[in-house]
């Protein structure tokens, strides 16, 4: 069975790259590698996230699936007095956004291997990020919402991005089963920025 980056253990050869983006007005140097989500630079949507996504400056933010880092790490210069847990269970992308934390200075952050929520315990979080897993299935995408709905504190927000053809609609409806509030923060080339309120 070949590797997707939601495997726990990738299989694949090595092939580590080295790239500056710039997110949120910061340069920012990444490492990926094979076997991680978007090893070639920051993926698209994931850029709109970054660029719509808004916080407190002490808020408590999760971000889940985080790969090598670009939306935690983006997200640890916003909430520069809080704190950013940030969980994959791909353990080469922890690895790797371990690293990016380090050699971009960032302090402000916990990275953890775990499969959706299972390592938190019962933390609670002013804010929740995700650029969520397509490929790994529908039932893996509702449940990062469902686990979301569960640790937010209220008044918190998750923020989702995610293709109209890729199920932006259905992405929708769950949200709204779930949140009392879900807006279209804003929409770029087919992705959509969800921010559903607890």
């Amino acid at each position: 069975m070949p590797d997707h980056y939601y495997s726990s253990k990738p299989e694949t050869a090595h092939d580590r790259k080295v790239w500056e983006a710039t997110l949120r007005g910061k340069t920012f140097k990444f490492v990926s590698d094979a076997g991680v989500f978007s090893k070639q630079g920051v993926d698209f949507g994931s850029r709109v996230l970054i660029e719509a996504m808004e916080m407190p400056e002490n808020a408590h933010v999760l971000d889940v699936g985080c790969g090598y880092g670009p939306i935690g790490l983006a997200a640890a210069g916003l909430a520069s007095r809080g704190q950013v847990t940030m969980i994959d269970v791909n353990e080469r992308a922890v690895e790797l956004a371990k690293e990016n934390a380090v050699s971009n200075g960032i302090t402000n952050v916990t990275i953890l291997q775990s499969d959706l929520y299972q390592e938190l315990g019962n933390q609670t979080f002013d804010v929740v990020l995700t650029n969520p897993p397509i490929r790994a299935g529908k039932q893996t995408v509702h449940a990062v919402f469902e686990g979301a709905a569960e640790r937010l504190r209220v008044g918190g927000s998750l923020w989702v991005v995610i293709q109209k053809k890729q199920g932006a609609p259905s992405a929708r409806e769950k949200l709204e089963s779930l949140f009392a509030q879900v807006d279209e923060v804003t929409k770029d080339k087919g992705y959509r920025i969800f921010k559903a309120t607890k």
